[in-house]
């Protein structure tokens, strides 16, 4: 079993910045890639941003240039920088890990999701 916890959500003014982290922990051989998703009310859920093992970044357009994905290996943990926060960033930001772990000597690969922390945008 794998868990996600996630913190860092909060109310912040127009113009302001945030930093989310995600913490991995439990049983596994790999992170495969680790991301962040929000979802809107009314809305579906969409890619924010997504690192891999490798250190290739992906972005969504809304993302680019205001948020920034990284981590720290040794903690398991991947952060999103979100900087120049808009209205239309209110969310609950979700994290998901891609990982490769063994059970009973079978290599299996799972996603999981965090449970999620609001980040709300409003003055």
């Amino acid at each position: 079993q794998v868990q996600l916890v996630e913190s860092g959500g909060d109310l912040v003014q127009p113009g302001g910045s945030l930093r989310l982290s995600c913490a991995a922990s439990g049983s596994f051989l790999r992170i495969n890639a680790m991301g962040w998703y929000r979802q809107a009310p009314g809305k579906e859920r969409e890619l924010v941003a997504v690192l891999t093992s490798g250190g290739s970044t992906s972005y969504a357009d809304s993302a680019k240039g205001r948020f920034t994905i990284s981590r720290d290996n040794a903690k398991s943990t991947v952060y999103l920088q979100m900087n120049s926060l808009e209205p239309e960033d209110t969310a609950v930001y979700y994290c998901n890990a891609d990982v490769t772990y063994y059970r009973d000597k079978v290599r299996y690969t799972g996603m999981y999701w965090g449970q999620g922390t609001q980040v709300t945008v409003s003055s």
